[in-house]
């Protein structure tokens, strides 16, 4: 360990072994979106009928379930953040139960945290500028693109099942990008994250 030029301290170890603030960090994240998950649920159910013209239009607020995956890997970026963050966040938000609970939204957050952990794992855990974060968010919305598809809306037409995958990358890219960029940012200017390379970039992406 070492200060830098502005009195941060910087681990010189292997820049993917995990650290203790890495694992706190990482929990933290993921436990806040679970509960945040959690309402999420709630605002979906209450808003199918405003998307009863064009179900497949409710796609779109679909990037906030991707949104802890994305955020994990580009804060952390240590292998496994991604999907940490994502599978425990989809767990916690199964705790109060009702019909958001059960092993399919376990299987959901593990997959969509898993794409996009491929992603980071692609580029070695080395770039971290905007296509990367993209890609990661788009990947990790491929899951649910199919599968919401094959297990929820098998009886739409084609036209539909098309429309609503299309749009949850849409609102993974959107959502998941500016969402996971945005709060880097946000919480860089107040020190917090200055553990964190992805805090001391700032302007990294």
């Amino acid at each position: 360990m070492s200060l830098d030029r502005e009195g941060h301290l910087v681990d010189h170890s292997s820049p993917q072994r995990w650290r203790t603030v890495d694992i706190v960090v990482a929990a933290v994240v993921a436990v806040a979106f679970g509960v945040v998950f959690i309402s999420w649920n709630a605002l979906w159910s209450v808003t199918g009928p405003a998307f009863v013209a064009f179900p497949p239009a409710q796609a779109l607020l679909y990037g906030m379930w991707l949104l802890p995956g994305v955020l994990g890997g580009y804060l952390v970026r240590k292998p496994g953040a991604a999907l940490f963050t994502e599978l425990v966040a989809a767990f916690v938000s199964t705790i109060p139960g009702g019909p958001w609970n059960g092993v399919l939204i376990i299987v959901w957050g593990l997959f969509q945290g898993l794409l996009a952990e491929l992603v980071f794992l692609a580029f070695r855990y080395r770039v971290w500028r905007w296509p990367v974060v993209v890609l990661a968010a788009a990947a990790a919305a491929l899951f649910p693109a199919v599968a919401d598809n094959v297990f929820y809306y098998p009886t739409w037409a084609l036209g539909w099942q098309v429309a609503y995958g299309g749009l949850v990358i849409v609102s993974a890219v959107v959502i998941g990008t500016l969402g996971a960029v945005g709060l880097v940012r946000a919480l860089a200017r107040t020190g917090v994250l200055a553990p964190f390379a992805a805090g001391r970039e700032q302007t990294s992406v």
